[in-house]
């Protein structure tokens, strides 16, 4: 007997394959019509796809890639990159998409696995990666730990700078959180090459901690901008909700400076209001419609 989740599987596959009939248009024709920017998916939702199967479904979607997990429970394991990472880079590479950013565990060069990851990631090509954010033990001084990041931070650019990497850091909203108020991670890159570290500006996360502070804070961070992470939410009896994008507080306006900066992307789009949904076709809907609302605001 089939498992449930297999038959989810086969449905979802099913599905994306009806939708491709109406809607299949060349990766090639889509990057046209969007100018040079980048577009890829957060594949955290879709890691129950095979690595092609992966690369099948973002391609027939108007994607130039993946923003791909490789670090604990993710799509790649970290003690596994070296077998794994090149099956999912050929997968991509055969449909024309790459590995746009590597959602990574890593913020340091002592982290686990990390040269290992590092090293195979740039060996084939990839040229960006997430890193893990840092966090602030609220009984000590903050601006002497924001001083005690910098040589970890100084070692890994170093590393980056050998492999011709990138790494961006996410800013993210939370009470403990280094970059919450994104001008304190702004503090600890700001004299370092963009090129080996730069800022993966998350929309929800920036609006969230920023209220109506946020442009200010935008306008800190804009010369040192790698990524964008695109998504949206809304504040419900006191909490936030993360709901699909152009549903919520997030302002479209600052879209409208990415444009006027001509700002390329990558752009990534993430589906976080989905939850641990393990609805296959809500996903594919989801992540169709945002990436549609995202194009026409910056149309």
């Amino acid at each position: 007997m089939k498992s449930a989740i297999e038959v989810n599987r086969r449905r979802f596959l099913a599905s994306a394959t009806a939708l491709s009939a109406l809607t299949l248009v060349r990766p090639a024709s889509l990057l046209a019509q969007s100018g040079s920017r980048e577009f890829c998916a957060f594949g955290k939702p879709l890691q129950f796809l095979s690595y092609d199967e992966l690369a099948d479904l973002l391609a027939e979607r108007g994607f130039n890639g993946v923003e791909a997990t490789v670090r604990e429970g993710g799509h790649v394991l970290p003690e596994r990159v070296e077998q794994d990472l090149p099956r999912l880079h050929s997968a991509l590479k055969k449909r024309g998409l790459d590995i746009t950013v590597m959602a990574s565990g890593i913020n340091g060069v002592d982290s686990p696995h990390a040269e290992k990851v590092l090293r195979t990631a740039a060996g084939l090509g990839v040229k960006r990666y997430r890193m893990l954010w840092y966090q602030y033990d609220l009984k000590m001084p903050i601006l002497e730990q924001l001083e005690a990041l910098r040589p970890k931070v100084e070692k890994l650019t170093a590393l980056n700078r050998k492999l011709g990497l990138t790494a961006l850091y996410q800013n993210h909203a939370g009470d403990k959180i280094v970059g919450a108020p994104i001008w304190d991670i702004y503090s600890v890159i700001k004299d370092f090459d963009p090129k080996e570290i730069a800022l993966a500006y998350d929309v929800r996360h920036a609006v969230v901690e920023g209220g109506l502070s946020w442009p200010i804070q935008f306008n800190l961070v804009r010369a040192h901008l790698g990524a964008v992470f695109v998504k949206d939410f809304a504040w419900e009896k006191g909490k936030v909700k993360n709901v699909p994008l152009g549903e919520g507080a997030v302002d479209k306006s600052v879209f409208a400076q990415l444009k006027e900066m001509k700002f390329p992307g990558p752009f990534s789009v993430h589906v976080e209001y989905l939850g641990n949904s393990k609805d296959q076709t809500a996903i594919l809907d989801a992540i169709v419609k945002d990436l549609k609302t995202l194009k026409s605001w910056l149309a």
